[in-house]
């Protein structure tokens, strides 16, 4: 079983910034691949959630066209630490950000194995 706690979300003007955390717990928590993913609709299911980003156990990392080059996954094996670091954020950025454990792969959607955290709301607006 694996426990993932987010933090990090908040109100932030056009243009701004803001890194997100997610602790893990758990037995092999650090064998996992480790995501972001968020969700725009209160009422979506899990597999509707949009995959933002991605780092694998040793370190390699994807990202979705939307905010390549403006977003930064990474992760701290040591502290079983997942971070999203955003920067020049925008009005659609706007969701409630998931970290999730598993096995995520851009254009897949998630497993029904995967753990999720509560998730934490970003909100861009001015």
């Amino acid at each position: 079983q694996v426990h993932l706690v987010e933090s990090g979300g908040g109100l932030v003007q056009p243009g701004g910034s803001l890194t997100l955390s997610c602790a893990a717990s758990g037995n092999g928590v650090n064998i996992y691949t480790m995501a972001w993913y968020r969700q725009t609709t209160g009422t979506g299911t899990e597999r509707e959630r949009e995959l933002v980003a991605a780092v694998t156990q040793g370190g390699g990392t994807s990202y979705a066209d939307s905010v390549k080059g403006r977003f930064t996954i990474s992760r701290d094996n040591a502290k079983s630490t997942v971070y999203l670091q955003m920067n020049s954020l925008r009005p659609e950025d706007t969701a409630v950000y998931y970290c999730n454990a598993g096995f995520a792969k851009l254009g897949y959607p998630p497993d029904s194995h995967d753990y999720w955290g509560q998730g934490t709301q970003v909100t861009v607006s001015s």
